[in-house]
């Protein structure tokens, strides 16, 4: 019975050798480098933002971004919302005559009145909000 405990034990100081063994060779394996860095110049600095800063704004410019308008919610229980089907009317929480809210992603930026041009609803901006002040997702609000 010694004889197997003593065998058990050499087997698991084995195993824990091979496993130290096969970590050291992955960490042979492994190649750090150090990276060096040159200070720029002022006057190389002054270009390099002048050129980054007019290009990157410029790409951004000509990119479109959806906007949406959101003219009011209403939250009701899943039950109702599974039984709505064809000529179902939801009364939303704002009245007619009160203005919309525009957003970008979830930021309101505007509001605004609904409008018709050429056959198509249209927004006219009554108000422009401070971007600094989130207001929130359209469906949370």
């Amino acid at each position: 019975m010694a004889e197997t405990a003593e065998a058990t034990e050499e087997k698991a100081q084995e195993e824990k050798q091979q496993q130290q063994n096969d970590a050291a060779q992955a960490d042979s394996k492994t190649q750090v480098q150090s990276a060096e860095f040159s200070e720029a110049t002022g006057a190389e600095a002054a270009g390099a933002e002048a050129a980054g800063a007019g290009g990157n704004i410029e790409i951004l410019l000509d990119m479109n971004i959806p906007v949406t308008v959101a003219i009011g919610k209403k939250e009701m229980p899943v039950r109702r919302l599974l039984q709505l089907g064809p000529n179902s009317v939801l009364k939303l929480d704002k009245p007619i005559d009160a203005p919309v809210d525009l957003y970008l992603k979830d930021t309101k930026f505007a509001t605004g009145n609904v409008v018709v041009v050429d056959g198509r609803f249209a927004v006219k901006i009554k108000e422009i909000i401070s971007f600094g002040v989130s207001t929130g997702n359209p469906t949370d609000e």
